[in-house]
Formats: structure tokens, sequence, C-alpha cells
């Protein structure tokens, strides 16, 4: 590549990000590919010649963004009140060792609960119970309440949870893939975080989005109170 092409190229991925963050409402806020979908999409062994830019573009276009999603946060939270309760519990016992606390460590989410938090569960290497939903899709409180205490009454460490109403709107507001919402542990209450992460985003856009909370969270609310 000389350097009249670089420039040429460089100024064409320019214009493709600009018009992924002019175009983003028309994307996806889920995938909808399968787990291991991208397998047979690649070849099996690094191409002998260099690809065209052009079919570079059109392969992460077409093989590479239906397949993005945002689990991170799930991971965060469970890992940052991991390492909040074994500082707790070191600082008043300090012959426990690491591994000692996180043996007896569990954590709850509800059945209907997003992948990602089983994931964070097994990369975090602690135990994860699902606890039974409602016919509103919300964890029970008293299934919850009775695994609290099974678990404590068996030496257990209850260390991680969520709120059965903000995680009842987690799933009304996702599921509807107008825009999406990243949970997590702030002072020990469940949260739903509400970024804006693009600069071209307008005032307009927020509104709409707000609006579209506010409706979903009137409708949970309702159906908790019934």
């Amino acid at each position: 590549m000389n350097a009249s092409e670089f420039r040429r190229r460089g100024k064409e991925m320019v214009d493709y990000m600009a018009n992924y963050m002019e175009g983003i409402e028309g994307r996806q806020v889920y995938p909808d590919v399968e787990p291991g979908y991208l397998r047979p999409l690649i070849p099996a062994a690094a191409p002998q010649e260099p690809d065209t830019f052009e079919d570079i573009i059109n392969d992460v276009e077409k093989i590479i963004m239906p397949g993005g999603s945002a689990s991170e946060a799930t991971l965060v939270a469970l890992l940052a009140a991991r390492t909040k309760v074994i500082h707790r519990l070191q600082a008043a016992s300090p012959e426990l060792t690491q591994a000692a606390i996180m043996e007896k460590l569990v954590a709850y989410s509800s059945d209907q609960a997003h992948s990602s938090v089983e994931r964070a569960g097994l990369i975090g290497g602690v135990k994860l119970k699902a606890i039974p939903s409602d016919g509103n899709f919300a964890m029970r409180a008293s299934a919850l309440q009775e695994a609290l205490e099974r678990d404590k009454a068996a030496g257990l460490i209850p260390f991680f949870g969520s709120n059965k109403v903000n995680e009842a709107l987690l799933q009304r507001i996702n599921s509807a893939k107008k825009i999406h919402l990243v949970p997590c542990h702030l002072r020990d209450k469940f949260v739903l975080r509400f970024a804006i992460c693009s600069r071209t985003v307008e005032s307009a856009h927020v509104q709409r989005a707000w609006e579209h909370i506010k409706e979903l969270a009137a409708d949970v609310l309702r159906a908790e109170r019934e």
C-alpha cells in the first residue's frame, strides 16, 4: 500500500466510522446470532495472500458486526462484590485465606436473568443459584429469602444478588430492544445505568429513551402492586 492509497483508505475508514455513528439507531441492540456462529464463516488458517481492503470491510460488516454485544458490566459488578466481601471477611478474620472464602461464596440471580450473569459466575469462580421468578418474570422475594436462610445455615456466604423490581424492569427494557441498559451494584444497591455512549446523540434521542424507560417502569410497578 503506497502513500496515496493509504490516504484514500484512511479517509474511507473515517467515513465508515462516521456512518456507523450516524446510523446507529438503525442497528440492532442485541445480536441475533447463535454462539459459535463465527467459526464456519472464517477460514481455518490465515490467508497466504493479503485480502483487499474492500473484502476486509465487507467481512467486518457482514461477519463481525452482527455478533456484537455488551456483558462486561455484569462481570465487573460480580468481581467487585466478590472482592469487597473477601476484604471485609479478611479484615475481621486475618487467618482466612481467599481460597477458603471463595469456596463458600454464593451469588443469586433470577432464573430469567441474562446469560451474562451465568458467565460472570463461571469466570468469577463462585457458586451461582437461579431463583424462581413469578408470572411477571421477576425474582420471587420469598424464594430468595428461603435460599438465603438455607445457604447461611449450610455455612455459605451470600454476597451478590439483585433487586426483583429493577431486574424486572431491566428484562422488559432490554427485551423491547429499543435501548440497552446495563446493571451494576452501587453501595450494595442494584441499579440500572442509562449511559450516553455516542457523541452524535441529540437531546431528542435522550428524551425518547427516557420516556420509553418511564413507560415500562410504570408497567412493572403496576404489575408489582397487582
